[in-house]
């Protein structure tokens, strides 16, 4: 009797950049990039100031343009963690993570909101789900300033994800968060990876996020990719630049 082994499927490969160049008034930030991210994978982009990991999320997410080179989205549903919470102070929590369904203010009124095309009892459902996703349930009628550091950030998370996207980029989810809080955004990372099977890319400088959220790890120093691996393999690897960042230290070829 013959058995078989199950075919093991290799990941679809959701974002895709090769030899990325970008400049700035002749400083050349990005010397060649080329990687690729796979469906349910976060990839942290990691190296020293200046290296260029906000310029490559920025060219990935079409916030910039490259000078050369390819980026290649599998899914144009996509979308982007910003920094800091970047909140609209003057809307509800309902209306920030329900904004990209929202259309302009009525103006005959100066303040009834439109949704495009959906009934307010969908949009209400939708974003009470989003909302219950990063673990914040009742919070709707609240306002930014009434809520913590954490909190904003997992609004913008849910603000985020509200069109279900297949593909986020963080840009430094934890920056400015004390250890817990940082914890708690960084398995809503993988919560939200497990659930949407997304493509995730997070610039980070945390180890705490790199050991705990990171699938891989890509390295950069002077615009180039200098190493891609797995957080175990970081701990192992017999690369220099990875080594010193790994390590913490000042010897090494890592400069500011």
């Amino acid at each position: 009797m013959s058995s078989y082994l199950p075919v093991q499927h290799a990941p679809k490969t959701l974002i895709h950049v090769k030899d990325l160049h970008k400049s700035f008034n002749g400083n050349h930030v990005l010397r060649g990039i080329s990687l690729d991210v796979h469906e349910k994978e976060v990839m942290c982009i990691i190296g020293i100031s200046g290296c260029g990991k906000s310029t490559l999320l920025r060219c990935i997410s079409g916030l910039e343009t490259s000078d050369a080179g390819e980026i290649h989205l599998e899914d144009d549903n996509f979308t982007m963690v910003f920094q800091y919470s970047a909140l609209f102070d003057s809307l509800s929590v309902y209306e920030n993570v329900g904004f990209s369904l929202l259309e302009e203010p009525d103006e005959s009124t100066g303040t009834t909101r439109r949704f495009q095309n959906l009934p307010e009892a969908e949009v209400r459902r939708i974003v009470e789900e989003k909302l219950r996703l990063v673990g914040l349930d009742g919070i709707e009628d609240k306002f930014p300033n009434e809520l913590s550091g954490g909190m904003q950030k997992r609004v913008s998370f849910a603000r985020a994800i509200v069109s279900d996207p297949k593909i986020i980029l963080y840009d430094e989810p934890t920056a400015g968060l004390d250890p817990i809080a940082s914890t708690v955004i960084e398995d809503y990372i993988l919560k939200l990876r497990d659930e949407l099977e997304a493509a995730s890319v997070v610039v980070t400088h945390q180890h705490s996020t790199i050991h705990r959220a990171a699938d891989r790890i890509c390295l950069l120093h002077e615009g180039r990719v200098q190493w891609i691996g797995t957080p175990q393999e970081l701990e192992r690897t017999d690369n220099p630049y990875a080594r010193q960042f790994a390590n913490a230290s000042l010897e090494g070829p890592l400069t500011d």
